[in-house]
């Protein structure tokens, strides 16, 4: 089945289907109630409530709400829903890493995991599209095409999935199990960043999700008119997927390269806002066995790097059905590690989290595009190597 959908659009719910509020922003529920009514003032008021119901306390149903009344909240429950979109695919990895395959409708499916133990307690990686256009050689995703952009409340939903899982309500807990947001899911998340800008506003919105900024990181493989506005508008941390020090190489891994280079790359990034030694840019360098992880290379990272507050994170490729790359040796990528240690730059070798499940770095894609026999019967024998 073919699906062709304005990238552009918001997808809205037909008019006999009860609108879902979890996941909207308090703009957005405030314009719903008004929608319902109430003039604006006590519109305002019930978006504030629903925000921290839905938000800070996680609730499913309206029935808990009992500080709205309860003729309201028969309303409510009769127009709207609090459920979650469907997960179609939920897979727990022997090392603890969850991976969810959530359909946001027919035909548009997005992966997102949740890696214990990354940050002060555990990140979720979430995706910003289904598919992607950026082709980099050596990312799985990039097979998919591109189906289309998520909405605002598309990514915070698999926000709340996650937290359902972990149960992780209300957000106040001390003992919380999800600190991290990481935008380094499916999709080039500068290429919808509205909808990633108004994500972010209701992910660290104090009264409900309520995850800091300075834990939230974005990543782009380098749409650099894009980076600097990122920063104004959403001041989350940036992270840059690199990969290659000379623009002939990243030229073939990162093709995005050839339309903006390494220097016009730069120039963006070091005009990202509040740079500093407390918000460091994060480069991410996949390690590809001889191709990109020489000493020679690791010295010229470090020229590359100069002047800009960054840390890096050595990835150890992660393979995939077809993938035309292996990953470095352990004593090559070590020995790259060290030559930028000694250079000042804090580079930790990614330790490979959810590779059973196909969920580390580099290998989502979801099943929104129908798989050959082929390529199914190749990971499956991929699964049994690594078992």
């Amino acid at each position: 089945m073919k699906y062709d959908l304005d990238l552009s659009r918001r997808v809205n719910a037909s008019d006999s289907t009860p609108k879902r509020l979890a996941g909207l922003s308090l703009p957005t529920l405030k314009a719903e109630m008004e929608a319902l009514g109430l003039d604006p003032k006590k519109a305002g008021m019930r978006a504030k409530q629903l925000r921290r119901w839905i938000h800070h306390a996680g609730v499913q149903d309206f029935a808990a709400m009992t500080d709205i009344a309860k003729d309201l909240r028969t309303e409510l429950a009769e127009k709207f829903t609090l459920d979650r979109p469907e997960i179609t695919e939920h897979k727990v990895s022997v090392d603890g890493t969850q991976k969810w395959l959530t359909k946001f409708q027919p035909g548009v499916e997005g992966e997102s995991v949740f890696i214990p133990d990354v940050g002060r307690a555990g990140a979720l990686c979430v995706s910003s599209q289904v598919g992607c256009t950026l082709n980099c050689t050596f990312c799985h995703t990039g097979t998919q095409k591109l189906v289309r952009n998520l909405t605002a409340q598309e990514i915070v939903n698999q926000v709340l999935i996650a937290r359902d899982e972990l149960e992780g309500w209300p957000s106040s807990s001390e003992d919380r199990k999800l600190t991290n947001i990481v935008f380094m899911g499916m999709g080039e998340p500068l290429y919808n960043l509205d909808n990633v800008a108004e994500a972010i506003d209701t992910i660290s919105d104090g009264d409900g999700i309520s995850l800091s900024r300075r834990r939230i990181t974005v990543s782009t493989a380098g749409v650099a008119p894009k980076i600097p506005e990122l920063g104004e508008r959403t001041g989350a941390m940036l992270a840059i997927s690199l990969h290659a020090t000379h623009d002939d190489l990243r030229n073939e891994i990162v093709p995005i390269n050839r339309k903006y280079d390494l220097k016009t790359l730069f120039e963006a990034i070091r005009a990202y806002p509040d740079l500093g030694n407390s918000k460091r840019v994060t480069f991410e360098y996949v390690m590809l066995k001889g191709v990109n992880d020489s000493p020679a290379e690791a010295r010229d990272l470090v020229k590359l790097l100069k002047g800009v507050p960054a840390k890096i994170n050595l990835i150890p490729f992660n393979p995939w059905p077809g993938s035309p790359y292996e990953c470095s040796d352990w004593e090559t990528i070590e020995t790259f590690a060290e030559i930028v240690n000694r250079a000042g730059y804090a580079s930790p070798i990614r330790t490979p989290r959810g590779r059973d499940i196909f969920a580390a770095c580099g290998q989502l894609r979801s099943e929104s595009v129908k798989k050959s026999a082929a390529e199914k019967r190749r990971e499956a024998l991929a699964n049994e190597a690594q078992a």
